[in-house]
């Protein structure tokens, strides 16, 4: 009997402890243990209160939440913290926490990112999405978001619109289906752009773009450079070729207009043809001239032949059909092109062009690479 009695003690006070633990909002993890019920690790059952998971738990459910979202280490942690860490809710957190986030960060210099090309053989669109740094430029979420809504901006190009450039109130309030482990679902391009803001830890902008088509018998063609996959980049030629003769075959025309587009990309042109240069650049380049060949202190007859001799150079420089071509500078684009039409039995024509960069145009703190971005339409 006195056995008895004694034994009650120790296990009346073991059910009176467990009682108290699951008064005060703990879980079952002590009744299980004591049933002998296995709960594992990386369950997901939800905790009322943080010290309940271990410390190998919270890196678990650190680790899993950051693979769903990519969001930086310290919002995810302060997410699970906060809802205290059912991962569920701290995903609901974190896209909550993102839109405020990404509003703040709105101000701040975004001059990096990516170009993305969505192109078939009559129509092509560019856009330029930017972030902060070359890292997150990287980011596999930033670079499916580019791609995407530049097939988007080229399923939204209207029938006639040969070249048209624009900004992002054209893309933001359209809709934009995403199927990314990451990013999915439908919403708008705004709000995917935001997400990813979130996401990455930067600000993040669609900055603008630009569209080109071609007429009924023509190509559009494309290159890219500084590419990190297929479609994206860090500047961007394109061109469109056209031929006059409907039964002219295209492959040849592609073929140029490829190594045409790479050209773009090399020298830099600003303009078509020597008669679309604009007045305006033509008189502000004819007054430097005019004052290097004063300072020779020449005759003016000799200076006046100084100026127009310095005029083609500068014409070989800034127009596309007088620049030397990068594959074979013993000719120039306006001979290749010529050299086309014969080939191919009917004249080809460059319709459109256009060279964009990353950043050109934003001002950094450090010195800005390349100019604005430059487009012509014959």
């Amino acid at each position: 009997m006195a056995w008895g009695q004694g034994a009650r003690k120790p296990l009346f006070g073991l059910l009176l402890r467990g009682q108290q633990q699951s008064a005060r909002g703990y879980s079952s993890a002590f009744q299980t243990r004591v049933l002998g019920t296995h709960v594992p690790q990386n369950d997901m059952f939800h905790r009322r209160f943080s010290s309940q998971a271990s410390s190998s738990e919270q890196m678990n459910l650190i680790k899993q939440l950051r693979e769903r979202t990519s969001a930086p280490i310290k919002d995810v942690k302060a997410s699970l913290v906060s809802c205290n860490w059912d991962i569920d809710a701290a995903q609901k957190d974190l896209r909550k926490r993102g839109v405020v986030l990404a509003s703040k960060k709105s101000s701040r210099t975004a001059a990096e990112g990516l170009l993305a090309i969505a192109q078939d053989e009559k129509k092509a669109a560019v856009i330029e999405l930017n972030c902060e740094t070359d890292f997150v430029a990287r980011n596999d979420i930033f670079q499916y978001l580019a791609s995407s809504v530049a097939k988007m901006a080229l399923s939204a190009q209207g029938p006639g619109e040969l070249f048209l450039p624009f900004g992002p109130e054209y893309l933001e309030n359209m809709s934009i289906n995403l199927d990314h482990p990451k990013l999915s679902g439908e919403t708008t391009v705004q709000n995917a752009v935001t997400e990813v803001a979130a996401m990455v830890g930067e600000n993040v902008k669609l900055r603008r773009g630009f569209m080109l088509s071609t007429t009924a018998h023509g190509v559009v063609s494309s290159y890219l450079h500084t590419c990190p996959q297929p479609g994206l980049g860090r500047i961007a030629g394109l061109v469109t070729l056209e031929a006059e003769d409907s039964s002219a075959l295209l492959d040849a025309l592609k073929t140029v207009g490829a190594s045409i587009a790479m050209h773009i990309v090399a020298t830099k042109p600003l303009f078509l043809a020597k008669e679309l240069v604009s007045a305006a650049a033509l008189e502000n380049e004819r007054e430097i001239l005019r004052t290097q060949a004063e300072s020779s202190g020449k005759s003016q007859m000799a200076m006046d032949k100084m100026v127009e001799g310095r005029l083609r150079k500068y014409f070989e420089e800034v127009v596309l059909m007088e620049q030397k071509y990068i594959l074979n500078d013993s000719t120039n684009v306006k001979t290749v092109l010529n050299d086309l039409s014969k080939e191919v039995g009917s004249k080809v024509t460059i319709g459109n062009f256009i060279r964009m960069q990353v950043g050109e145009g934003i001002e950094r703190l450090e010195a800005a690479e390349g100019s604005d971005p430059v487009a012509c339409a014959a």
